[in-house]
């Protein structure tokens, strides 16, 4: 299993960031899908990487001590999940987002690979941080 974290202290406390967070759509569209549809607990994200456009059907879950969470249920990983947690640290507050992931083997070495998915969240996980800072 491939892991992507990231981690970011933000000026506000704990329930102004997670009411952002927790408002999905927007907060999925600050990470810069081409396009998010909410049906229920249930997300269908599109996104161009490279030359390739990847749909993903993902389901928000409760996970413990998570302000937000989401598994794959349908698209290039074999499993997906990603947390976000909140810590607050005197009057800040500190997001940690991370994506574990295993991609479908088909997938492996034809079009996309563990190391192009882990720059591709690290750069939607950089704008979604930088989205809830523009927010607050």
């Amino acid at each position: 299993m491939e892991t992507v974290s990231m981690s970011r202290r933000f000026n506000t406390d704990p329930n102004t960031l997670q009411a952002l967070i927790t408002d999905v759509e927007p907060f999925m569209y600050g990470a810069g899908f081409d396009r998010v549809d909410r049906t229920g607990s249930v997300l269908e994200l599109e996104n161009s990487v490279g030359l390739a456009t990847i749909t993903l059907e993902l389901e928000l879950v409760d996970e413990p001590d998570a302000v937000l969470a989401y598994e794959h249920r349908e698209g290039i990983f074999d499993q997906m999940t990603t947390r976000y947690e909140l810590d607050t640290y005197g009057n800040h507050t500190e997001l940690t987002a991370t994506t574990a992931f295993e991609l479908e083997m088909a997938l492996v070495g034809m079009i996309l690979d563990a190391t192009v998915i882990k720059r591709q969240r690290r750069k939607e996980l950089a704008a979604q941080f930088d989205y809830l800072a523009e927010k607050i």
